[in-house]
């Protein structure tokens, strides 16, 4: 019985401690975080500047460049951990399958909203009346009976391929050539230079909406939705990553971008800068967009996130 007191004294401060529990550091294999990117510049732009946050918190992020399907095959195997550039709808195919089998998880706030995802033209081919995908077949000649796609495997390049196949809006004579971004993004500059006729995948956000003088083409909503193909992006992960490493899933839902600052660093990327140097230069110009980001993060070891990115930044 001389326990009871110091004994009593001792459970109250536990249960005061487990109130307010102490930082749980994350299993080592959490500082490895493999980021899956398909090619795609935005996509380069987004997870350079994740890594750029993760690295100054003690993580060691690294990339692996694989098509979409592969990318979630990837993730569904747990080869790869996350993937910052799922557009939806138009990847949605692809990935559905995956999250229904519960292999993938979709954090349910988007990265970015208002991007664009369709089928474009120079603004010259558009003032000569290429300005509905029902006006292609019209400008079939002209075009070579070619829509200049990006990578093997895409969702863009599968959309375009299957209207094709199903001769929607009289495509039947058309054929898809695909290419990689930089590659087709060259075809498109190079025609729009000597000003002939090219129709091309587009999207918004990326440097191509400025480099060239362009017009996205209307009443393609069956295919790519509304809007243009209007689009949010979404963050996933491998299923059980979060609750396997919830500091690194807690950045990550935290994770907003805009049009303009994708811009800027693919910008960057697009004029031979690395992903995470053109990530880490601008944000050393815009420190203030890591803030919201940092919201409930630690570092690896459990430090205040807020004050080693700021300082990691300055140096």
């Amino acid at each position: 019985m001389k326990c009871l007191t110091p004994c009593i004294a001792a459970l109250a401060g536990s249960l005061a401690l487990g109130a307010a529990p102490a930082w749980a550091q994350e299993d080592a294999s959490c500082q490895k975080v493999r980021f899956a990117d398909v090619g795609w510049s935005d996509i380069a732009a987004t997870t350079g500047l994740a890594s750029v946050v993760l690295q100054a918190l003690g993580y060691q992020p690294s990339v692996t460049v694989a098509s979409v399907p592969i990318a979630f095959a990837g993730m569904k195997g747990k080869q790869l951990d996350a993937f910052l550039g799922y557009w939806n709808p138009s990847m949605t195919p692809l990935m559905e399958p995956f999250v229904k089998a519960g292999q993938i998880q979709v954090f349910e706030r988007p990265n970015l909203v208002g991007a664009k995802y369709t089928l474009a033209v120079p603004d010259y081919l558009y003032e000569q009346g290429l300005q509905n995908f029902k006006d292609l077949p019209k400008f079939e000649k002209a075009l070579g009976g070619k829509i200049l796609g990006i990578e093997p495997g895409n969702d863009g390049n599968a959309l375009i391929a299957e209207m094709i196949k199903k001769n929607q809006y009289g495509l039947k004579e058309f054929k898809l050539v695909e290419s990689s971004e930089a590659g087709m993004l060259s075809e498109v500059q190079r025609a729009a230079r000597s000003q002939k006729p090219v129709a091309f995948l587009g999207w918004e956000p990326h440097p191509m909406n400025v480099q060239v003088k362009m017009k996205y083409l209307e009443g393609g909503d069956e295919v790519f939705g509304p809007n243009y193909g209007e689009a949010k992006v979404y963050t996933a992960v491998s299923a059980g990553y979060e609750a396997k490493c919830p500091n690194v899933a807690m950045l990550l839902k935290n994770l907003q971008f805009t049009t303009a600052m994708e811009n800027e660093v693919m910008l960057g990327i697009l004029n031979k800068a690395r992903p995470e140097k053109a990530a880490r230069d601008w944000l050393v110009k815009n420190p203030q967009a890591v803030t919201p980001w940092l919201q409930g993060v630690k570092t690896f070891k459990g430090e205040d996130a807020s004050a080693v990115v700021a300082k990691a930044l300055k140096g």
